[in-house]
């Protein structure tokens, strides 16, 4: 037996390779366990020793040494298992995925994605409307009381503003606190309204703000009905993406569909209960889609 490069193998080493392989896979596993769980206790504690800092607790200086030296260390190592893993052929998404736990890149990802949205929504970009055959914006009917909750954050920054204006560094804190709290708030907003429903080719793509995003095969769907609902009881296999407490187009599917939850959880769905600022147009768009053109369809939405 030769290897794909010509070199004769025997079987006794060929077992030694596969042990070898094995063992490495597993060593880089141990490693990779260690080097995450340093990270746990080190960014901790570098949190905390900035706090101090900034509140005039006194460190002793071999304290403020050993702490950079070990975050340093540990950016060291993050770096050359970067390389290394990147040099194996690992794409970045996959390293990424290596070094830092699943749910903490979604958290991450939510987190950009709210922000990225705040950009789009100022310069009127949706996301993910090209090549779409229709676009159903679901935003409208939630926008009083999103800007409500911005309002009244604003209050309370400014009111807490005032309160612990004696006190600097908490002050800080708060401030720092109330206006992400006021820009989460937009965000929510702003990713409902620059993540419309889309309907493209066979495919119906249904989101709700930036952490659900189900794809939906038009050949799965079983039924489709224009129903106003503002209850929703949890149920399994149900997913209901209410807007202002309120769905109002539900489809039912052949077979389950997977619609993870924020974390990666797996959650299959045989019954969807959506809104649309139109449900008309989607109730129509989908009647049309699945049982072949009326005499006069119209065009679909678009953004």
């Amino acid at each position: 037996m030769t290897e794909p490069g010509g070199g004769p193998v025997t079987g006794g080493g060929g077992r030694a390779t596969g042990r070898e392989r094995a063992g490495g896979v597993h060593a880089r596993g141990r490693g990779l366990r260690l080097l995450r769980g340093v990270a746990y206790a080190a960014l901790p504690a570098e949190f905390v020793l900035f706090v101090c800092l900034l509140a005039g607790v006194r460190i002793p200086g071999g304290v403020l040494l050993a702490g950079e030296a070990l975050v340093l260390g540990l950016l060291a190592a993050e770096v050359v298992v970067w390389v290394r893993l990147r040099r194996r052929g690992l794409s970045r998404r996959a390293v990424a995925a290596e070094l830092v736990p699943g749910p903490a890149l979604r958290l991450i990802g939510h987190e950009l994605r709210l922000l990225a949205s705040l950009g789009r929504w100022i310069a009127r970009r949706p996301h993910g409307v090209a090549g779409a055959d229709g676009v159903f914006p679901h935003g409208r009917d939630q926008a009083a009381l999103m800007y409500g909750f911005a309002f009244v954050c604003v209050v309370e920054t400014v009111g807490m503003s005032y309160l612990l204006a004696e006190w600097p560094f908490v002050h800080a804190v708060f401030l720092v606190l109330d206006v992400y709290t006021v820009l989460f708030v937009l965000g929510l907003h702003a990713a409902s309204v620059t993540r419309p429903h889309t309907l493209a080719g066979n495919v119906l793509r249904l989101r709700q703000g930036a952490h659900v995003d189900v794809s939906v095969p038009l050949d799965r769907i079983s039924a489709v009905r224009r129903e106003l609902c503002f209850s929703h009881e949890k149920a399994e296999g149900e997913l209901n993406l209410a807007v202002g407490s309120q769905t109002s187009v539900t489809i039912e599917l052949t077979g389950p569909v997977d619609a993870p939850r924020l974390l990666g959880t797996p959650r299959p769905v045989h019954t969807l209960r959506v809104h649309a600022d139109d449900p008309r147009a989607l109730y129509d768009a989908l009647t049309r889609a699945r049982t072949g053109p009326s005499p006069s369809p119209g065009p679909l939405p678009t953004a």
